[in-house]
């Protein structure tokens, strides 16, 4: 049954996937209504409910997900699992459990939405996966659409860290001439560093050594990492990773339950609040479950202010709204 878009004229979603709720804020922040939100995780999903009571969070596995009632909605939007396609989770592909672009273009048949948006990490679009991108576009075609993926930056849309994420883009076809993909928004200026990120949390507790610890964390962040359940908890990633970390000043071993003391001596630890700042969420955004599951939410989602740029394209295209950019590109 084709549900009907009873409330508002806003554009309509349904995302997959969606943790925290990274993406799902950046689709609201880009005036998209969402009809459901699906997710596995127990606290990702009491996450979702406490910052949006509202929202209809459907807890379990997509793959017990039916689409059917939402037929007509506007977009399909995911963070689909990492793992299949990251070094860390061995790039397995279709060969993994995980890997759930197939759960994704099942939902796309059912509901048959305008238009498609699913991230990934940068390791998508490794040559390994040349064959798997092609099948992809070739199903998507085939059902109507026209597919392409645009390797995206978080600190070009203010978010202060590298965090390279890809994200597949598919419009339907009548609407495609219509899709840009976003441009960076700094305009020149650069990212907030970690130390103009974080030096009032770090400051909060009274820590006298606060500005000058800010002033050395003059980059911004390496990639967030950490986030995964099979390796570790809450940490800031493997020895490479913290590596990074000790560079800006930051102990990455572990996660701080408090900012800084006054009279603390050595290297600071983030706090789930600093890491979620990091990750480009609100501070009014909460994050349930204790620390190590609190943590794998904010490690692996995807940036607000990235989804949001993408979010506000698909939106311009799928109303029609044509808009002039140099920078057009498709795979």
């Amino acid at each position: 049954m084709k549900r009907e878009q009873a409330h508002t004229s806003a554009p309509s979603c349904i995302e997959i996937c969606s943790g925290a709720g990274g993406q799902a804020l950046g689709l609201e922040l880009a005036g998209f209504e969402a009809w459901a939100h699906v997710e596995n995780d127990r606290h990702a999903c009491e996450t979702l409910r406490q910052n949006r009571p509202g929202w209809n969070v459907f807890e379990g596995d997509v793959r017990g997900f039916s689409a059917k009632e939402f037929e007509g909605v506007d977009l399909l939007a995911g963070g689909v699992p990492c793992p299949p396609f990251s070094k860390a989770g061995k790039q397995l592909g279709s060969g993994d459990e995980r890997d759930l672009f197939p759960e994704a273009l099942r939902l796309v048949e059912e509901c048959k939405p305008k238009a498609i948006m699913l991230e990934n990490v940068r390791g998508f679009l490794d040559a390994v996966f040349t064959d798997y991108r092609m099948n992809l576009k070739k199903q998507l075609k085939s059902m109507g659409y026209d597919a392409s993926w645009h390797l995206l930056n978080a600190s070009d849309y203010g978010v202060p860290q590298l965090r390279p994420r890809v994200v597949v883009v598919a419009i339907r076809q009548d609407l495609a001439t219509n899709f840009y993909p976003p441009i960076p928004l700094s305009d020149g200026i650069p990212a907030p560093t970690v130390g103009e990120c974080l030096a009032d949390l770090m400051a909060e507790n009274g820590w006298q050594r606060a500005i000058e610890w800010a002033a050395n964390a003059n980059e911004i962040a390496p990639t967030l990492v950490g986030g995964s359940k099979k390796h570790g908890g809450a940490d800031l990633g493997p020895t490479r990773a913290r590596k990074a970390w000790a560079s800006l000043g930051v102990e990455g071993k572990s996660l701080a339950n408090a900012a800084p003391m006054p009279g603390f001596e050595g290297k600071p630890r983030l706090t789930l609040r600093m890491a979620a700042r990091i990750q480009g969420f609100p501070d009014h955004w909460q994050f349930a479950g204790g620390k190590t599951a609190a943590y794998r939410q904010i490690g692996n989602a995807f940036p607000p202010p990235v989804a949001k740029a993408v979010a506000i394209r698909i939106r311009q295209a799928i109303c029609g709204q044509s808009i002039v950019s140099k920078s057009r590109s498709a795979s």
